[in-house]
């Protein structure tokens, strides 16, 4: 009798054997005597008789229909099951969890931009939440003509409308279309608005859409990559500047380090750029030396030094010192 008695009954439940799908629809309509309904954690289970919701199970676990679930059913409470009289309805299981979504623009996006008559070409990619959020509109909109409902689905009909709401809300508030990732947070913030309230049409909520990075044409890289060099130029006076004062109030303390040296190195120049000012050339183009140091011959232009590099005489424009008769120049 036991074999007999399983010959007519059956389990009604869902396994998720794939991933990203937001409901699925019990295939086998007869529900036989001695079935059992399983929830499992995450699903919700509902019984539909003819289009119409009998009733919603949300807590998960192992139910027997006859006993435990038709008489909460709206027009089934009487229901008997007899040997040839099996329930014909339909269960639909809902996932309530909430699933992540990547997504990326098909095709690059024209922006107008400055200089860009054609405009600039740009990529978008991030991700999405997405979750059931309304059952009876699911039911209503969707679950009448699909055996189920994924992910795949829904990154279909956002994508088809992403291109159009990504040129609406970076045109606004002109932003800087070559560093749109500093503005990446409120535009999906914007973005992530009209989609929800359009999927919401479908009983299906959008939340937590990120624009992880837009991508921008080789060419427009490259001159990002070498206005970011010019300016890493500029800004290296001002690093050496603070390294400077940094190593020297390190320095007072024993430190020894590459900063250090450098300042070491830039203090020796500085030394050496200091004396060279004080050879100040003269309004004729001669060179001004104190007495004793030495200029060989032929490394000013000229009438010559005023001072013999020899004896130290004051010269006279000769070629030759009047005292030692050294040559000049």
């Amino acid at each position: 009798m036991g074999l007999f008695k399983n010959q007519f009954s059956n389990l009604v439940e869902w396994n998720e054997n794939g991933e990203g799908v937001l409901f699925y629809k019990w295939q086998n309509q007869e529900i036989k005597k001695g079935s059992r309904l399983i929830i499992r954690p995450g699903q919700d289970a509902i019984f539909l008789y003819n289009g119409r919701v009998e009733g919603i199970f949300e807590d998960d676990g192992d139910y027997d229909i006859e006993s435990e679930i038709i008489p909460f059913l709206t027009t089934l409470k009487s229901f008997k099951f007899g040997f040839n009289t099996p329930l014909r309805a339909e269960v639909l299981f809902i996932n309530t969890k909430e699933l992540l979504v990547k997504w990326g623009t098909k095709n690059a996006i024209n922006l107008q931009a400055p200089g860009l008559p054609g405009g600039m070409p740009v990529r978008a990619f991030g991700t999405f939440n997405c979750r059931i959020v309304e059952h009876d509109v699911v039911i209503e909109k969707l679950a009448g003509i699909r055996q189920m409902y994924t992910v795949n689905d829904v990154k279909e009909r956002i994508i088809a409308s992403l291109d159009q709401l990504l040129m609406s809300w970076i045109s606004k508030e002109g932003r800087d279309m070559f560093n749109l990732q500093s503005d990446a947070r409120s535009i999906a913030k914007g973005i992530e608005s009209d989609l929800d309230m359009d999927m919401r049409k479908l009983g299906i909520g959008i939340s937590d859409f990120t624009i992880e990075s837009f991508s921008y044409p080789e060419e427009i890289k490259k001159m990002q990559e070498k206005a970011a060099a010019q300016s890493m130029v500029g800004d290296m006076n001002k690093y050496t500047q603070m390294a400077a004062a940094d190593s020297m109030a390190k320095g007072g303390h024993g430190g020894s380090s590459l900063a250090s040296d450098m300042v070491g190195l830039q203090m020796g120049m500085a030394m050496g750029q200091q004396l060279v000012n004080q050879m100040n050339m003269g309004g004729n183009g001669n060179v001004q030396m104190q007495p004793g140091v030495q200029v060989q011959p032929g490394s000013t232009s000229g009438t010559g030094p005023k001072f013999c590099p020899n004896c130290g005489t004051p010269t006279t424009g000769s070629k030759f010192c009047g005292n030692c008769g050294n040559q000049l120049f």
